[in-house]
């Protein structure tokens, strides 16, 4: 099955029986490249994240609240994209690790295989629609 131009096969899919050397190294360079990307831009939110805390601190005096209310609106927002990246991130590296594992490609739920079309969308899809549902129905 191709996803992103590397072909993924899992443990119980159709295919499962045998995924050669190659097609191991082209799952994991598109992972590898996704990893890359978020950690490049991980780093740069951090940095930008950074600047914006030392110009706060030297440019605090004479705030009113309209002032400060913007600020920490500027502040949460920054922190949320370095949570929200650094989430991204992660799971690039646990799909890298599922690879190494042999379990890329199959639900962490019921480890039936993860539809093509959901891991096109999503390479670092860790579980299959119906356990995600099931998943995002339990924290509700």
């Amino acid at each position: 099955m191709l996803v992103n131009g590397a072909v993924v096969t899992g443990k119980g899919a159709s295919t499962a029986k045998g995924r050669s050397a190659e097609e191991i190294d082209q799952i994991r360079a598109l992972l590898r490249s996704r990893f890359e990307e978020l950690n490049t831009e991980y780093e740069e939110a951090v940095a930008q994240n950074h600047r914006l805390r030392l110009v706060e601190i030297g440019d605090a005096a004479g705030d009113d609240q309209a002032d400060s209310g913007s600020k920490t609106a500027e502040r949460d927002a920054a922190t949320s994209l370095l949570r929200t990246l650094l989430d991204r991130r992660t799971q690039a590296e646990h799909a890298i690790h599922r690879l190494d594992e042999g379990t890329y490609g199959n639900c962490e739920g019921c480890s039936n295989p993860i539809p093509v079309e959901r891991l096109e969308v999503f390479p670092s899809a860790t579980t299959c629609v119906n356990c995600k549902q099931v998943r995002e129905r339990r924290a509700s």
